[in-house]
C-alpha cells in the first residue's frame, strides 16, 4: 500500500510537529517551502469519519499504484479545507512496490552477462540450506533468479586489485548483446569478476550494450555493490535490474502527474531501505535502495512513537494486505544489516534489518500436496481481493477469516467498502469441508498459522541475532497489523504490545522523521598489521567525496552535511564480517587499533566470545563504508485531550475460540477513548484504518498519547 506523505503531515499536524519538520524535503533551507507546507496544515484538519473500520487501508490499484497513490493525495487535499496542490510544498513516499514484486516472483525475463567460466555462479550460489529442513535431502532448491539458458559469459578478466589479466573480448561482448536483443530480452545484469577493484570492463559492457540493444535496461554490479563476493554482488545486481522497469515507470509517472497537478515540479522524495530518501531523479537509477522502501518508514515511525511513549527495546511488525514486515528497534534506533533478502532473494545493500514474510490481509490459505492446510505466501492482492470484496475473488483469504468470525467489521474504512460476510462464510465453509473440520476452526486455523508465520519472522530478528524476545514490548501498526497481537503475546511471551493512533499511517508518518541518506562502500580487504594508514584514508576520503557530491545535488549546504564511516571487520578466516563505527579524524594508527578494539566489544556482545588476548588470531579489515547524511528536525508528537467518552458503541457476535463459539462482544470506537481509559476482553476497538480484536483474558488501556496499551490481565 502506498504510504502518501501529505496523509502522514497532516496526522503530524494533528499532533503538533514543530514548524521545520518536513515531508520529504532536504530540510528548512526554502522558507517559502515550509511556509506552505505549514499552511496546508493550518487551513484544514484532517479528522477520521464517524463509523467503524476494517483491517486495511483504502484499496490498492495494482494495475497502477500509481493512481492509487494520486487519489490518496486528492482526498487528502478535498479533506483540507481550501487546500490544493498550490499548497503542497514537498511529497515523500514509501512504496512496496518492489517488495511485493520480489515476494510474488513476479520478476519478468532477465538476461545475465558474466565472466567467462562463471556461468553457473547462480546455480552454485552458496550451497546453504534453510533452517527448518534439516538436510538437504528435503530442501528443494528454488529457482534462480535468472535461469541458465539466459546467462551469457564474455572473455577478459582482472584480478582482486582490479589489474587487468585479460583484456575484455569485445566480439563476444557484442555478440551477446545481440543474443538478447534477437530473444527480446530488454532487462539484463552484468556482474564480472572483481568490477568492485575496477570496474572499466563493465562500462565497457554497458557501452557495447548500448550501441547493439539501445531498448535494454542494464545494471552493472560496480554501481550497485561495490564489494566482493561474486555471488552476491549478481544478485544484488540482477534484483536491481528486476524492479528497475517497473519501479523506474512508476515513480517517473508519479512525478509527472504530481507536476501536472501543480503546474510545477513538486520535490518528491522516495524512502530507501537504508532509513533515508532520495531524490525521485536520483532514485530511478539505483531502484535496489527502494526493496525494503515502505518497511523501512514504519520501523523508523514506530521506533519514534514507542521511544516517546518510554519503550526503548521495541519489535516492531507491519501488516499489510501482502506481507507482514517486522524489526527490532533498540533505544530509538532501527538496526542495520547488509545480509538482507527480500522473499528468496538475497540483496546485500545496507537496510533496516527488516524480516518480511507472506502474511497479510490478502494472504491466501489452501491446501498443500500433502492436504495439510497452508497460508500465504501468495496473495489474492487488492484485485480481486479476498472473497468478501465481492470483486470476483474465490480463495479464501486471512481477511476473509476476520470478517466470518466477526473480528473485523462487514466494511472498511468507516462503511467506504462493504463487505459480504456471505461469501466469506461460503469460502471458509467449503475449505473446512476439505480439511473435516467446523467453519469456525478453519477459520481460526488460518489466523493462528498466520500468527505463527509472524512469530517466527519476529524470532528471526530476536532470537537468533542473541536477543530475549522477552525484554522487547511490541509495536503493531499497518492497516492489519494489530488483529493478532493477542495471539503474538501468547506465542512468544511479550509483556506489552503498543498500537499507535491512526496505525495504517505510520509508514508515512515515519517519512517525516527520514533525513536524506547516500551509502557508499568499497572493498579493501588487508589485515591489521599489515594496514596502511595512507591507503586506508584516501579510500574513505574518495567515498566521503562521493557522498558530499551526492549531499550536494540534494540541495543540502556544505555546513548540514553529516557523513557516518563504518568498517567491516573479521577474524582472519571467518566467512562473514561486523560492522563497526570508525572515529572521526584522521586515521592513524591509533585511530585504526581503536577501530580493532571496538570490533572485539562486538563481536563478544555478538557472539559471546573475542580473540582479543589471543595474538594467533588476526583481525582482518574488508570494507570500508561512508554514508552521507543530510540532516532534518523531527515531529514532536503531542499528548492527546479527554473527550469524556468511553462507553461501548453496540455489539456484535465474536468467534475468539472454536470450542466457545460466538460471545457478544462489546465494540468502542477509539477516538472515544480518553487517556487512562482502561478496557478489559472480550472487546473490539475500531477505528477509520484499523481494528484490535481484545481476546479474553487480555486488557487494554489509552496513554497520554493515545496509544493502546496491550497486556495480559495476569500480568497487570
Amino acid at each position: 500500500m502506498a504510504e502518501v506523505a501529505v496523509v502522514a503531515d497532516t496526522w503530524a499536524e494533528l499532533n503538533r510537529p514543530h514548524e521545520h519538520s518536513r515531508c520529504g524535503d532536504s530540510g528548512p533551507r526554502d522558507p517559502d517551502r515550509h511556509r506552505h507546507r505549514w499552511h496546508l496544515h493550518r487551513r484544514g484538519r484532517l479528522r477520521p469519519r464517524d463509523g467503524p473500520s476494517g483491517d486495511d487501508e483504502d484499496p490498492s490499484t495494482p494495475s497502477n499504484p500509481a493512481d492509487g497513490f494520486l487519489a490518496g493525495i486528492d482526498k487528502v487535499l478535498g479533506l483540507l479545507e481550501g487546500a490544493s496542490y498550490d499548497d503542497v510544498g514537498a511529497v515523500s513516499h514509501g512504496t512496496t512496490v518492489a517488495t511485493n514484486q520480489l515476494l510474488e516472483g513476479k520478476v519478468d525475463a532477465l538476461g545475465f552477462i558474466t565472466t567467462e567460466g562463471y556461468e553457473a555462479m547462480l546455480e552454485i550460489a552458496r550451497q546453504s540450506v534453510p533452517d527448518g529442513y534439516g538436510n538437504s535431502y528435503f530442501w528443494v532448491k528454488p529457482d534462480r533468479i535468472v535461469p541458465r539458458d539466459l546467462v551469457k559469459g564474455v572473455g577478459g578478466r582482472l584480478d582482486f586489485t582490479g589489474a587487468e589479466v585479460r583484456p575484455l573480448d569485445e566480439e563476444a561482448a557484442r555478440k551477446a548483446a545481440r543474443w538478447f536483443r534477437d530473444r527480446g530480452i530488454n532487462t539484463l545484469g552484468v556482474c564480472f569478476l572483481h568490477a568492485y577493484a575496477n570496474s572499466s570492463h563493465e562500462e565497457r559492457m554497458r557501452e557495447i550494450i548500448a550501441e547493439e540493444h539501445p531498448d535494454a535496461t542494464v545494471s552493472v554490479s560496480s554501481e550497485v555493490l561495490r564489494e566482493y563476493r561474486e555471488y552476491e554482488r549478481a544478485m544484488t545486481t540482477l534484483v536491481d535490474a528486476a524492479v528497475k522497469p517497473r519501479l523506474s515507470a512508476y515513480v517517473n509517472n508519479i512525478k509527472m502527474r504530481l507536476a501536472e497537478g501543480a503546474g510545477r515540479q513538486v520535490p518528491f522524495y522516495v524512502m530507501k531501505s537504508n532509513g533515508g530518501v532520495l531524490s525521485a531523479d536520483e532514485v530511478v537509477h539505483q531502484p535496489i535502495t527502494t526493496v525494503l522502501s515502505g518497511p523501512a518508514a514504519g520501523a523508523l515511525g514506530a521506533a519514534l512513537i514507542a521511544q516517546n511513549a518510554g519503550f526503548d527495546k521495541v519489535l516492531t511488525s507491519d501488516g499489510g494486505g501482502t506481507s507482514t514486515d517486522v524489526s527490532v528497534v533498540i533505544d530509538g534506533e532501527p538496526t542495520l544489516t547488509t545480509e538482507g533478502s527480500v522473499g528468496v532473494y538475497p540483496s546485500k545493500i545496507p537496510m533496516i534489518d527488516v524480516v518480511t514474510v507472506g502474511a497479510g490481509g490478502g494472504s491466501i490459505a489452501h491446501l498443500s500436496p500433502e492436504g495439510t492446510l497452508k497460508v500465504g505466501p501468495q496473495s489474492a492482492g487488492a484485485d480481486p481481493g479476498p472473497i468478501c470484496y465481492g470483486k470476483g475473488g474465490t480463495e479464501v483469504t486471512i481477511t476473509d477469516a476476520h470478517v466470518f468470525l466477526g473480528r473485523i467489521p462487514p466494511h472498511l474504512l468507516g462503511g467506504e467498502i462493504p463487505l459480504d460476510v456471505g461469501a466469506a462464510r461460503e469460502g471458509i465453509v467449503a475449505l473446512a469441508e476439505k480439511l473435516n473440520l467446523s467453519p469456525e476452526a478453519c477459520a481460526v486455523g488460518i489466523l493462528e498459522i498466520s500468527a505463527w508465520n509472524q512469530a517466527n519472522a519476529l524470532r528471526q530478528v530476536t532470537v537468533k541475532r542473541g536477543l530475549d524476545v522477552r525484554d522487547f514490548a511490541l509495536t503493531t501498526f499497518g492497516g492489519s497489523g494489530s488483529l493478532l497481537l493477542c495471539r503474538l503475546v501468547d506465542i512468544l511471551g511479550v509483556p506489552t504490545v503498543l498500537v499507535p493512533p491512526n496505525p495504517g499511517n505510520v509508514s508515512a508518518f515515519g517519512l517525516l522523521t527520514v533525513d536524506v541518506k547516500n551509502d557508499y562502500v568499497q572493498t579493501h580487504v588487508s589485515l591489521q598489521e599489515q594496514l596502511d594508514a595512507t591507503a586506508i584514508t584516501e579510500v574513505v576520503e574518495t567515498l566521503t567525496e562521493q557522498a558530499r557530491v551526492a549531499l550536494e545535488k540534494e540541495g543540502f549546504a556544505p555546513e548540514q552535511h553529516a557523513f557516518v564511516r563504518t568498517a567491516d571487520l573479521r577474524y582472519f578466516g571467518q566467512a562473514f564480517e561486523v560492522r563497526v563505527a570508525v572515529p572521526e579524524g584522521d586515521l592513524d594508527k591509533a585511530a585504526l587499533d581503536e577501530v580493532a578494539e571496538r570490533f572485539h566489544a562486538e563481536h563478544r556482545a555478538l557472539y559471546g566470545y573475542d580473540f582479543s588476548n589471543d595474538a594467533t588470531q588476526q583481525v582482518e579489515w574488508v570494507n570500508l563504508r561512508v554514508s552521507g547524511v543530510g540532516p532534518i528536525q523531527r515531529p514532536d508528537i503531542a499528548r492527546i485531550e479527554a473527550t469524556g467518552q468511553d462507553a461501548a458503541r453496540g455489539s456484535r457476535k465474536v468467534c475468539f475460540d472454536p470450542e466457545d463459539g460466538y460471545v457478544e462482544t462489546p465494540l468502542l470506537w477509539r477516538t472515544d477513548l480518553a487517556p487512562g481509559a482502561e478496557i478489559e476482553g472480550p472487546a473490539i476497538i475500531e477505528e477509520f484504518g484499523s481494528t484490535v480484536p481484545l481476546h479474553p483474558g487480555f486488557a487494554a488501556r489509552i496513554d497520554d498519547f493515545g496509544n493502546i496499551i496491550v497486556t495480559r490481565k495476569a500480568d497487570r
